[in-house]
Formats: structure tokens, C-alpha cells, sequence
């Protein structure tokens, strides 16, 4: 139920809940002194109304584990999460076991740029994937665990799920991009592959704030000449990001952008050699 008053600090002291008697989201009503138990608290309307509509679908013991696994994620982040986790990932893991019940197979094919974009998210995400292989009996596939990552990194950055997909769709996007123009497979668990995705996603962001990134002098002229495949393939990026977001991006984005291509060619010539 959702509590408006004697709340500290996001939860609230409640008993007597009416649809569980498990620790779980309270609404406001008279708060006994006595067999108090931890609630958090939804402040918005609208919130309320969504947990309201899913909790006739979900079983007591589902309820309280997902007030546990929330407060995890809180615990571990250890930063104010959108409240709107409450209602999203509660949905979101009880129409996936749902699919698994039903013998569906759960894809992920951003998996490897989810485990890259959002490492913290992801760590917290295989906990909470490994709690309910323990409390429930049922395993989650790990293309899963990505996508609860993406739950929660939305939950910290206030950014929708669907945008933070989104990204991690365009730099999948990117990097077969690369390895089709450079003719290389690059290895996901690779540094240099988590350095260029995350450079990607820093890129992405600057972007969407509308930073500029300080080029050192000449800079773009020398690598143009040096590298001049990598050079034009860090514009095609660029353009396809632009495309893409619908933003401007700085001239310098494709001269950094460019000096990680050439460790992945670089990285190529070496294997081949």
C-alpha cells in the first residue's frame, strides 16, 4: 500500500497490510503502533494506481520477494531509484516468468552491450536473478539478467527503459558497422571492446547534453593522413548516430572515435600477422 505520511527517508512503518502480509508497497490508512513491518513508498498518483492494477495478478509470496529484490537494488546502489522500478520490474519479471512457464525461449540480442554500457547494473541484476533462483526454484536466462539491467539503470538515471534499449541497440548497430568496414569479429569480452563501447555511450551522452569534446591542435589533419580508413569510418559513426538521435554531434567525436578504430585494426594486423 502506498504511505504518504510518517515516512523517512522513502519507506514507511506499516501494519496490517490488505493484500499481504508481506513486507511490500503500503496505501494510506491508519498506522497501528504495534506489528510494524518496512513498506516503501509510491508518491505518485499514477504509480499507484498501475501497482493497484497489477496486484490482483500476483501471488503473496511473489509480492514480498519483489519487495526484497527492490530494496537490494536500493542497498546496493546506494542512491534515490525511480520509484517507477515498483511497478516496471515487478511487471516486467512476472510476465517473464510467465514465458518461462510456458516453455518461451527469452532473447537478448543487445546482451553484450548491456553487460558493457551498464557493468554496476548488470552485477545487481545477476543477484537478483540469483534470489529468485532461490526463492522461487525458477532460472533465469541471462539474457534476462541484461534486461533487468536495463531496469535498473533506468531506475537510477530516470531514463525510460525503452530509451536506455534504445542506446544499447544503436551501438550494437555501431560495432557491426566496424567489423563489417574493418572485416574483423571483435571479441565482446575484450577490452578493447569495452573501451570503444563505452566510448560510444559517453558519446551518445555528450550529444544528447550538447557537449563539445576539446581536439587537440591538427589533430584530425594527422590522422586523416595516417589513418584514413579508420578516419572516414569514425565519420560514418558519427553521421549514423546523428541519424539516429537526431542531434548534432562535435567534429571532434570522430577524431577520438577514429584513434579506437585504429586499436581495433591495429589489433586485426597483429592476429593476422
Amino acid at each position: 500500500m502506498i504511505e504518504t505520511d510518517a515516512a523517512v527517508d522513502g519507506n514507511v512503518w506499516h501494519a496490517n497490510p490488505p493484500f499481504t502480509a508481506s513486507p511490500s508497497i503500503v496505501w494510506k490508512e491508519e498506522i497501528a503502533e504495534s506489528a510494524v513491518e518496512k513498506c516503501f513508498v509510491l508518491k505518485n498518483e499514477r504509480e499507484q494506481e498501475q501497482y493497484k492494477k497489477l496486484l490482483p495478478e500476483l501471488s503473496e509470496e511473489f509480492i514480498a520477494l519483489m519487495s526484497e529484490v527492490v530494496q537490494h537494488i536500493q542497498q546496493r546502489v546506494g542512491a534515490p531509484l525511480d520509484e517507477h522500478i515498483h511497478v516496471a520490474l515487478t511487471d516486467h519479471i512476472a510476465f517473464t516468468l510467465k514465458r518461462l512457464e510456458q516453455g518461451l525461449d527469452v532473447k537478448n540480442p543487445f546482451l553484450a552491450e548491456t553487460k558493457s554500457l551498464y557493468p554496476l547494473e548488470y552485477e545487481i541484476a545477476h543477484e537478483v536473478a540469483r534470489t529468485i533462483e532461490q526463492k522461487l526454484g525458477v532460472s533465469l536466462p541471462e539474457g534476462e539478467t541484461g534486461f533487468i539491467a536495463l531496469h535498473i539503470h533506468s531506475a537510477i538515471s530516470k531514463q525510460s527503459v525503452s530509451e536506455a534499449n534504445r542506446y544499447s541497440q544503436l551501438i550494437a548497430d555501431l560495432v557491426k558497422i566496424v567489423e563489417q568496414q574493418l572485416g574483423v569479429d571483435i571479441d565482446r569480452e575484450s577490452v578493447h571492446y569495452l573501451r570503444f563501447v563505452r566510448h560510444l555511450r559517453y558519446a551518445i551522452e555528450r550529444m544528447k547534453k550538447g557537449e563539445k569534446v576539446e581536439e587537440p591542435k591538427n589533430l584530425s589533419k594527422i590522422l586523416k593522413e595516417a589513418y584514413p580508413l579508420c578516419y572516414n569510418l569514425a565519420w560514418k559513426l558519427v553521421k549514423v548516430m546523428q541519424q539516429t538521435l537526431h542531434l548534432p554531434a562535435d567534429d571532434a567525436e570522430a577524431v577520438y572515435l577514429t584513434l579506437h578504430l585504429q586499436r581495433l585494426a591495429e589489433k586485426k594486423n597483429n592476429t593476422t600477422a
